[in-house]
């Protein structure tokens, strides 16, 4: 697909978080409570799930959002739509901060935000009609008139590549595709101006999945649309991402232009994702995986997030946690490696390649 230029910090992006965080608290329960007074020290169970994390979305572009599983980037996607609120930070849409908004504002960004969900079929009532699932939001809202709802959830599905004369079905009465499609009409139901898309194409066959990633491009050059694409898979990412952001652990590691991420990337962790994904080659690889597990966000590891795994950490990334830095232009990255060679007055293009001369003195320094 067409790639957008580069963002332009002219334009207010049309959604920003800034430095949100997000904790679960899971309290004690009367049986550990009694524990806790014979001396059983149990604590409070506190998951870190999202750690200042800041983002901005252009309008009409689509962002990428990629990490391993548990790494915070569905809690993300919620915190944007709403559905999870903020420990800290803040939501902006359009340069107004919605804690700040009226009623009537925060009404009308609601509609305008609309999420697709990972599983087509459990995020849909088994017990509506698709008349129903797709046309009670925009009746509810007044946006349509009940008289003229089947008409506009007719012209809903046809717009989703969906035959009009299905609105009378129930879910279970859909192939996995078809209801993936379902769910993007209700999405669209509202007339909104960006989706959060949560590994929308995840459950379904990789056949499918090129037919909704398409239908997802067409729906962006149609409709104007703005996407945040959560997904683990890196090669739709690549298909249809104009920008992609790493996350690891709670935390932004890197953030490019999609060309930039598969071409030069920065971060250790970005580069061991890509060296662990598959590709249609007749050239012989061996696949490596990134090494080690994921660590617990029960208790995440201290300084930078990603150092127990990382074959570059040295003794600061286990006390100082890095800041994202602008590497390239719109290229940051999260890197100690970055700051020693902004101080050794590195050319910008050196510092967003692999840069094994600098990585092979760190690791000397460590040693030493």
């Amino acid at each position: 697909m067409n790639r957008q230029n580069l963002p332009n910090p002219a334009v207010t992006p049309i959604l920003r978080l800034e430095k949100v965080s997000k904790k679960f608290e899971k309290s004690l329960d009367v049986a550990a409570k009694v524990a806790n007074l014979f001396g059983a020290g149990i604590r409070q169970e506190i998951v870190h799930a999202v750690d200042e994390v800041s983002l901005d979305v252009y309008p009409g572009e689509v962002v990428g959002l990629v990490g391993e599983s548990g790494c915070g980037k569905s809690t993300l996607g919620r915190m944007a739509v709403g559905l999870h609120g903020l420990n800290s930070g803040a939501r902006f849409w359009k340069g107004e901060d919605l804690d700040k908004m009226d009623t009537k504002q925060k009404h009308a960004t609601r509609l305008a935000i609309q999420m697709i969900f990972q599983d087509p079929y459990a995020s849909l009532n088994p017990r509506l009609r698709v008349s129903d699932i797709v046309g009670e939001a925009p009746v509810v809202h007044r946006l349509v008139g009940r008289a003229q709802k089947k008409e506009y959830v007719e012209s809903k599905l046809e717009l989703v590549g969906l035959d009009p004369l299905m609105i009378d079905r129930f879910p279970h009465q859909f192939s996995g595709g078809q209801r993936a499609r379902v769910g993007i009409a209700r999405a669209l139901a509202v007339n909104p101006e960006f989706l959060v898309c949560d590994e929308a194409v995840a459950a379904l066959d990789v056949s499918i999945q090129a037919q909704v990633l398409n239908l997802f491009v067409s729906l962006r050059n149609r409709l104007n649309l703005t996407y945040l694409f959560i997904s683990h898979d890196l090669a739709v990412v690549r298909h249809l991402s104009d920008r992609v952001v790493i996350m690891y652990l709670g935390r932004v590691l890197e953030s490019a232009a999609s060309d930039q991420i598969f071409s030069r990337a920065n971060h250790p962790y970005t580069q061991a994702l890509l060296a662990s994904a598959p590709e249609l080659t007749t050239k012989k690889k061996v696949f490596v995986g990134v090494r080690g597990e994921i660590p617990s966000p029960l208790n995440p590891p201290s300084g930078c997030h990603f150092h127990p795994r990382c074959i570059h950490a040295m003794e600061r990334c286990k006390t100082e946690r890095p800041p994202l830095l602008e590497v390239a232009p719109a290229h940051f990255s999260a890197c100690h490696l970055n700051e020693d060679a902004a101080s050794s007055r590195m050319s910008r293009l050196v510092q967003i390649a692999p840069a094994n001369d600098l990585r092979k003195k760190a690791r000397t320094g460590a040693a030493s």
